[in-house]
């Protein structure tokens, strides 16, 4: 090639190198995040913000409706997911009070900050209050209801997300059904969510199988590594992973409700990075393997065996370790982040790029970005 000719197509060649790095920080795999608060020592919303523009995430699900949080999200092109607590369920199925909550929460926010999804109470068909399991479908009508007052309904969602544990079998996964003792809450919930087109949430975490269970649950397996895999012998389908397993057998238990015309989401999955010594299974190495696993899947847009056609709705949990959660050391340690945004290992979003902390990113993109200047000026000048 001549220098002139590198001129005019060597400059062009250089402007896209320029913005290669920013084009692969947004034009990520379309994972979701649970951004939960459980902490003393978490960084600021604003910080927050920051960080979230230098990783592949364009979707948040809070556990609330914090204000300082949406505010700091404005015009960042990120989805929210936002929550109403079991201890407001009750409250909810008011519809002056749901529609006031509405007025509070949502409206102030939504034109500058993309919520897109109201989750009404977590877990509550896996508690012990059949006072607030009456309660849950009364209240997701009632938000429902004061959206479409509202005008919001094309624009928000309603749902409610639930533990696998409302499983009453789960293999094979085509024999999946929900247990018989929630039937009464679970048959008219899926109707509702049929009538609103509203996907059903599920919160799946195969680490808990293999924890119970290390000597007959396969490591492989419920990581996302290479393995045998387990066949469904209603329909000779292979599973290589345990997530889809969980989510099919989802899928079956509401088609055996009568429902074909339900999209299930995992709304949590995820794996902690330490554990007590009865946490089988909880390392940083066997987290950074799920983690990275699922996202190259997701990253191929795959569906599962019985939904191959259906690309996999995922929420990771958790975007920060949280140091006031109750329980035992591994529900502290399921972060992606360290609180002061520091990655608590790499994990590969696109292409085998890594996190980075949004300093690291910054000196990167301006050092590169600083060179490709240099190499323009000069193809110019010449």
């Amino acid at each position: 090639m001549r220098m002139a000719d590198f001129s005019h197509s060597g400059c062009f060649l250089v402007l896209c190198f320029l913005f290669s790095g920013q084009n692969l920080q947004t034009l990520g795999v379309s994972v979701g995040i649970n951004y939960g608060q459980i902490a003393n020592d978490l960084p600021t919303p604003t910080a927050v913000a920051r960080l979230i523009q230098t990783i592949n995430i364009s979707r948040i699900k809070l556990y609330d409706a914090n204000p300082d949080i949406l505010t700091a999200f404005q015009r960042s092109g990120v989805d929210f997911i936002i929550a109403i607590g079991n201890e407001n369920v009750v409250n909810m199925m008011d519809f002056t009070k749901a529609q006031a909550w509405l007025k509070k929460n949502v409206q102030p926010y939504i034109n500058q900050t993309r919520i897109t999804c109201i989750t009404v109470g977590n877990e509550v068909l896996t508690g012990n209050d059949t006072g607030l399991m009456a309660n849950l479908l009364p209240a997701m009508q009632s938000v429902y209801q004061a959206l479409v007052a509202l005008g919001l309904d094309r624009l928000v969602n309603v749902s409610t997300a639930h533990s696998v544990g409302i499983l009453g079998n789960s293999f094979p996964p085509s024999s999946g059904y929900f247990r018989q003792d929630l039937a009464e809450y679970i048959q008219p919930l899926l109707n509702f969510h049929a009538e609103i087109n509203s996907p059903f949430l599920i919160n799946a975490y195969p680490f808990f199988a293999y924890k119970e269970n290390p000597q007959s649950v396969s490591l492989e397996y419920v990581l996302f590594e290479t393995n045998p895999g387990v066949t469904d012998p209603n329909t000779n389908l292979t599973y290589d992973n345990m997530l889809y397993a969980q989510i099919d057998s989802v899928y079956a238990a509401v088609r055996a409700m009568g429902h074909t015309d339900i999209d299930v989401a995992i709304s949590e999955t995820g794996w902690p990075s330490k554990g007590d010594s009865d946490e089988i299974g909880a390392t940083l190495q066997n987290a950074a393997t799920y983690n990275r696993n699922l996202m190259s899947r997701i990253a191929m847009n795959q569906g599962t065996p019985m939904n191959p056609s259906v690309p996999i709705n995922v929420y990771v949990f958790a975007l920060f370790n949280e140091n006031l959660k109750p329980g035992p050391t591994s529900e502290r340690n399921y972060g992606l982040f360290y609180p002061d945004a520091t990655p608590v290992y790499d994990i590969s979003l696109l292409g085998g790029q890594p996190f980075s902390s949004p300093s690291s990113f910054s000196t990167n993109l301006t050092a590169w970005n600083a060179l490709g200047i240099l190499i323009l000026l000069i193809a110019i000048l010449i």
